[in-house]
């Protein structure tokens, strides 16, 4: 949103001028330190003769026995078939909850990467699972197709975005999963399936997420649409016209989401229709790298009171229009992410999510700490089984923390309120609902459990974590 720390400070100056600001306390949160005890920036150190692995934030790390990488599909089945241990397969690493892990192998896809095949009569579109989604948007655009919506994050591969129920914004439009049409699966015993809806009904509707728990996708034929440009509009008001009419908007634009910045009383709204005619572009920016750290410059300052925090970042930022541009899907729709951080985010149903986020909100204003921004997103329900958007649409609150500082509360403070309006959590992100909780959440949760015992039963695909979603034991 276009906000330096230089303009935080000015601004706190100008408003401290005028106030009646109790130095001692002042200097005393200006000493604080928000790194947690247990922030480790690097790789963990592994045992000799074998590997560290560590996921885009490090919340998650391991030590493998091996790394694999195979370069097809066939050598993808031999390693499943030959390793007596367990075996996790990798994406990008943007998961941040345990799903990766593994002290015996972790399969990484990616060499089973690019468009394989486009079919101009049916309009499919097949690509190797560890193709990366920006690198796959980019290929279908060549061939003027796209997806209908994209994540906001575009660094993930197909096969991590799809197992774990990646989804975009937009009350109209369904999360990546949906755009499968069939997959080729390989299971515990090196067996190689291709995996229609008319084929195998059951395993695919089970396979579209995953969790990577059922095999090991080697390639997707997804379903595409002409590709298409849209007009995004960024707007600074303040939160509560933004929830007061949050159903509105969500129902009348392509794409709308918004963020909340905690402890400002202000929100950014994103909206994004379709486009015809010429297009601005997109110039080069780091406003949004400025906005965190003036909003992290306005917490270090400013946040012992939440008050005069409250007034300077309202006399900071700008409001109104702050972004009018268009350009092609694949340019407006999704980023990268240089600023690390640590999430959790839950889809919660309609009305209930709504009340649910104006009590999220009120508990992040009165956290003094927190200023990474909030974000909330719409999207209409599908059929997969572990889908969180199975049986209706969805409103998804997503809650962050800078990458070194703590998230702990998420699960002690936050957790409970999404769970009760009956949220079901983003597989990816943190969360700590085990089997119990996901049977009442999800009605095919128990179908899933026995199809992947089926296909798998000694365990080969299990780690800890996955081993406490499907209330098995693990034996390393």
């Amino acid at each position: 949103m276009g906000v330096s720390r230089r303009i935080v400070v000015q601004a706190g100056l100008g408003l401290t001028a005028v106030s009646a600001v109790p130095i001692v306390q002042h200097v005393a949160w200006g000493t604080r330190d928000y790194v947690r005890e247990d922030y480790a920036p690097d790789y963990p150190e592994p045992p000799i003769g074998e590997e560290s692995w560590r996921n885009w934030s490090g919340a998650q790390t391991a030590t493998p026995k091996q790394f694999r990488s195979p370069a097809s599909a066939a050598e993808l089945s031999e390693i499943i078939r030959t390793t007596p241990g367990h075996i996790r397969p990798r994406g990008s690493g943007h998961s941040f909850s345990g799903l990766v892990p593994s002290e015996g192998v972790i399969l990484d896809v990616g060499q089973l990467a690019g468009l394989k095949a486009y079919d101009p009569v049916t309009q499919r579109a097949t690509f190797g699972a560890g193709t990366v989604l920006f690198q796959a948007a980019s290929q279908l655009n060549e061939i003027d197709r796209a997806f209908p919506n994209l994540p906001d994050i575009v660094d993930q591969t197909l096969a991590g975005s799809f197992s774990t129920a990646t989804h975009g914004t937009g009350q109209t439009l369904t999360a990546l999963h949906d755009y499968i049409h069939s997959f080729k699966l390989v299971t515990a015993d090196g067996s190689l399936l291709d995996v229609t809806a008319d084929s195998n009904p059951d395993l695919f509707s089970a396979g579209k997420v995953s969790l990577g728990a059922l095999g090991v996708i080697s390639e997707y034929t997804v379903e595409t649409i002409p590709s298409f440009n849209l007009r995004r509009i960024v707007s600074a008001e303040p939160i509560d016209a933004v929830l007061d009419d949050a159903f509105s908007r969500a129902s009348s634009y392509r794409n709308f989401e918004f963020y909340y910045l905690p402890g400002t009383g202000l929100a950014a709204s994103i909206t994004h229709d379709l486009h015809r005619g010429e297009t601005t572009g997109l110039e080069p920016s780091n406003d949004d790298d400025e906005m965190l750290e003036g909003l992290k410059q306005l917490r270090n300052e400013f946040g012992w009171w939440p008050w005069l925090r409250k007034r300077i970042a309202q006399s900071a930022l700008p409001s109104g229009t702050i972004e009018d541009v268009s350009d092609a899907s694949l340019q407006l729709l999704a980023t990268t992410r240089p600023i690390k951080f640590n999430e959790m985010e839950y889809h919660l149903p309609g009305d209930d999510g709504l009340k649910a986020l104006r009590q999220i909100i009120k508990m992040m204003d009165q956290r003094k700490h927190v200023f990474f921004p909030m974000e909330v997103r719409f999207t209409a329900p599908d059929d997969a089984w572990l889908s969180p958007f199975l049986g209706g649409p969805r409103i998804s609150i997503a809650i962050h923390a800078a990458v070194d500082e703590a998230y702990d509360y998420f699960f002690s403070e936050f957790e409970p309120v999404f769970k009760m309006y009956g949220g079901r959590p983003h597989w990816g992100k943190h969360h700590s609902l085990q089997r119990k909780d996901l049977e009442a959440l999800y009605p095919d949760f128990t179908k899933f459990a026995d199809l992947r015992r089926s296909l798998d039963p000694t365990g080969k695909f299990l780690n800890p974590h996955l081993a406490d979603v499907f209330g098995v034991p693990f034996n390393a």
